[in-house]
């Protein structure tokens, strides 16, 4: 992937973001890309590590965004700082890897916390700070893993799909206020969200990716620019959309 020049590209110049999971990874590309291009940027993430995203138009949250009221102050942080919200990125993501017959219900609730619940809380308090202003773009990290399973994955994959269903509905009821509503089914990426799972993650994530059509796994920077499009005006006419970035793995799943 060649690097993009974002001080050419100000697709989203303006407009404010809330970024989840912003720490490291995807959410950390996400919120930097963004910020790059011209957006006030507020990036949450449970890790302190977050602080060290700081910056003139970036505020960092440090936040567990499964607990209660947490959805709340973040987009209030974002409103009271910028002035408004125009994008959430409900980036945030755990995983497990365990049979069923294994897994305790602390387990599959953790994974859903997470990966399904937060989200929507994320998202249905954005919403009411996107209405007054007739606009707003809710970008819903899944995965092809809303499509697809194998063995260990239960919890993940069912969240995944719970998230896709959330994006859809979500989308006919906003879309009225002028706010869109998408996701993107991501596929390997190298990341650390594997690193509890096996020894290394990124390592692993990178092997697991060579399955793909394309031969390898993605760069968290190349779904920061799917997040960026989805984000900006470009993608007017998208409502309800789960935009595959998965390599091809979902064409030959199955």
């Amino acid at each position: 992937m060649t690097d993009i020049d974002n001080s050419v590209i100000q697709e989203v110049a303006g407009k404010v973001a809330l970024v989840t999971g912003a720490a490291s990874g995807i959410g950390k590309a996400i919120a930097l890309l963004l910020h790059g291009r011209g957006a006030k940027v507020v990036a949450e993430d449970l890790n302190p590590a977050v602080e060290e995203l700081a910056r003139p138009g970036l505020v960092p949250l440090v936040a567990d965004i499964t607990a209660d009221g947490a959805a709340e102050r973040a987009v209030e942080l974002a409103v009271q700082t910028f002035g408004r919200l125009d994008i959430l990125v409900n980036n945030a993501g755990v995983i497990i890897n365990k049979l069923v017959v294994d897994m305790t219900r602390e387990d599959w609730e953790r994974i859903h916390a997470v990966n399904a619940t937060a989200a929507f809380l994320h998202a249905r308090e954005a919403v009411k700070a996107m209405m007054p202003n007739g606009a707003g773009a809710i970008i819903n990290i899944a995965s092809y893993a809303a499509y697809f399973a194998f063995p260990t994955i239960a919890a993940y994959a069912a969240s995944k799909g719970a998230l896709a269903q959330l994006t859809r509905t979500l989308a006919l009821e906003a879309i009225e206020h002028g706010i869109r509503v998408n996701a993107i089914g991501v596929g390997d990426v190298v990341t650390n969200i594997l690193n509890d799972v096996v020894e290394d993650g990124p390592g692993f994530l990178a092997q697991h990716g060579e399955a793909a059509p394309i031969g390898r796994a993605a760069r968290p920077e190349e779904i920061a620019e799917v997040v960026a499009f989805l984000a900006s005006d470009r993608a007017s006419f998208m409502v309800g959309s789960i935009v595959m970035a998965d390599g091809g793995m979902t064409v030959t799943a199955g």
